[in-house]
């Protein structure tokens, strides 16, 4: 049987998941000159990404945002799996705020006016390593039970 979240993690995994839930369904509506300009910035990060028609890129990222807001929003997906999912999708974002030119000040990870939109998934990043620590400590201290006599029960 599934372990629910603890309670602690439902209100970050509901806010985190309707966000990004919410930016993927908005990206399937979607037009041309929104996807030329994703694509873009996407493709001046991560170059291989400009292999792709921006359309096609638009719609791939799109069903990403959905899935991964999908499996913050599902009770039935384990607290630290849902965090390396999310850890992995704003670990992307924050590569594209670190290699975009223009979306940091000159010499320093301060976000330029611009850069601000982008720096803010980096509580997404901080958010999705938290919940791979989730659990960590209980099932530790249960090991450690288990070793000694009594520990509390």
């Amino acid at each position: 049987m599934m372990p629910l979240p603890e309670p602690r993690d439902i209100p970050p995994r509901l806010a985190t998941g309707a966000f990004i839930l919410n930016s993927g369904l908005g990206k399937l509506k979607a037009d041309e000159a929104t996807a030329q300009g994703l694509h873009g910035m996407a493709s001046t990060a991560y170059p291989f990404l400009g292999k792709l028609e921006p359309a096609r890129f638009t719609r791939l990222l799109a069903w990403s945002e959905i899935a991964v807001g999908g499996t913050l929003l599902a009770p039935f997906v384990p607290t630290r799996l849902a965090g390396l999912v999310l850890t992995g999708f704003s670990g992307g974002l924050l590569g594209l705020y670190l290699r975009t030119p223009g979306m940091r000040e000159p010499g320093s990870l301060r976000p330029s006016q611009s850069g601000v939109p982008l720096a803010k998934d980096s509580w997404m990043f901080g958010i999705g390593l938290g919940f791979l620590g989730a659990g960590g400590y209980r099932v530790r201290a249960q090991a450690h039970c288990r070793t000694r006599r009594g520990c509390g029960r």
